[in-house]
């Protein structure tokens, strides 16, 4: 999708970039050229600087293909840390937000997204996503309830387009840096928005880097809400993306149990810890193994280390995700899939191994729908199972 924002995105009218003085760039569609501000003092329409510099035009692919993603033909040396590849790939998500976030893009975007997936027969997503505000190119802007009713009827128009789609969700996510007051109110905000749109949003999650962001259990107060105010409102955490065995921040695992996530987004460090793996594998809490993405931002160089091999190894509920296979030059699933196969299954990994991955990321699903239905009539639960379009995925699990 990176590819597709620069070679389609870019060359649209009105688009205006920015050239900031830590070798990152802005973009923004605007009917006049944008007033400057603190990280941007210029700003030039891209396409006059196109027309302009004829050099530029064949080396601008490159350069903003190297701004929106990590991709590079040294690896080792330019990411020599996780402090380093982890700047470099939040740069590349603000980067992007002033793409993706114009209104008529995020639709375009959304639906290659789901494009994408499906060439891939990914048949149903669960998208985590902060809502970010969308705005128009005369500065209009919308709100969160705008982007969840966009969501919805890019899905239905896809799945129109692709009968054999299931449909897609959004785990509403926030920033670990944010304060814990902030927090609170992204909650209190998920819950009436999941009750505004039930069949949209599937539950709530914390993401950014776990070393560097606010632990679980600073945010308690917070993520305590839903109970107290008697609502459920599903957690899908992020957990465990850590090295750093026996700190603060590897004990998200356990609390992230303790706040009883639907899945555990990565679970790294879950191998280091008996009780949290014994409680996640009696819940039947899946991890979300996301090899490419581990291996980019350095937890792990060789796979065949990775601690999911443990896992593996003694039949621990596992999914394959991508995270953000845009960043790192891949698509759809297979890419990950094949590394967990080759690189994380061993020698012994088999077709058998395939299908147990494919068939935990559905009984995932599965179980994450009736722990969702159930907060409606046990009569409802029942009527739904009967459709056809319920029927169709059991018969395919």
């Amino acid at each position: 999708i990176a590819e597709w924002l620069v070679k389609n995105v870019t060359y649209r009218p009105h688009c205006y970039i920015c050239f900031t003085w830590d070798n990152s760039v802005r973009f923004l569609f605007s009917d006049r050229q944008p007033f400057p501000r603190w990280d941007c003092f210029y700003w030039q329409l891209l396409q006059t600087l196109r027309n302009e510099a004829r050099v530029f035009v064949f080396g601008c692919f490159f350069s903003l293909m190297q701004r929106l993603t990590l991709f590079t033909e040294d690896p080792d040396g330019e990411y020599p840390s996780q402090d380093v590849v982890w700047e470099k790939f939040e740069k590349a998500f603000i980067a992007a937000a002033g793409l993706i976030t114009h209104a008529p893009v995020l639709r375009d975007y959304y639906y290659k997204g789901l494009d994408e997936l499906h060439h891939d027969n990914v048949l149903y997503l669960e998208l985590r996503s902060g809502l970010s505000r969308t705005y128009e190119l005369d500065g209009t802007i919308h709100d969160k309830v705008w982007a969840l009713k966009t969501f919805q009827e890019v899905t239905k128009k896809f799945t129109g387009d692709h009968p054999d789609f299931l449909g897609a969700r959004i785990i509403i996510s926030v920033h670990r840096a944010l304060t814990v007051s902030e927090v609170k109110a992204a909650i209190k905000e998920a819950i009436q928005l999941q009750k505004d749109f039930p069949d949209v949003v599937a539950g709530f999650d914390m993401v950014g880097r776990e070393d560097s962001g606010g632990t679980l259990w600073f945010f308690r107060e917070a993520l305590s809400l839903p109970a107290e105010l008697g609502v459920t409102l599903p957690y899908f955490f992020h957990a465990g993306e850590t090295d750093d065995d026996g700190s603060n921040v590897d004990q998200n695992i356990l609390d992230a149990l303790l706040f009883n996530t639907t899945r555990i987004g990565h679970g790294f460090a879950l191998a280091h810890h008996p009780l949290a793996k014994e409680l996640s594998r009696k819940r039947n809490v899946a991890v979300e193994l996301c090899p490419i993405s581990n291996q980019v931002l350095k937890l792990v160089s060789d796979l065949r280390n990775h601690p999911a091999a443990v896992l593996m190894s003694e039949g621990h509920p596992m999914v394959i995700s991508s995270d953000d296979p845009s960043l790192f030059g891949t698509t759809g699933l297979s890419y990950d899939f094949y590394q967990a196969f080759v690189g994380i299954g061993g020698l012994k990994a088999n077709l058998g191994t395939l299908k147990e991955l494919a068939v935990n990321s559905i009984r995932s699903e599965l179980i994450n729908f009736i722990s969702f239905m159930s907060m409606f009539s046990c009569s409802v639960l029942t009527e739904t199972l009967n459709t056809p379009h319920i029927t169709l995925r059991i018969h395919f699990y």
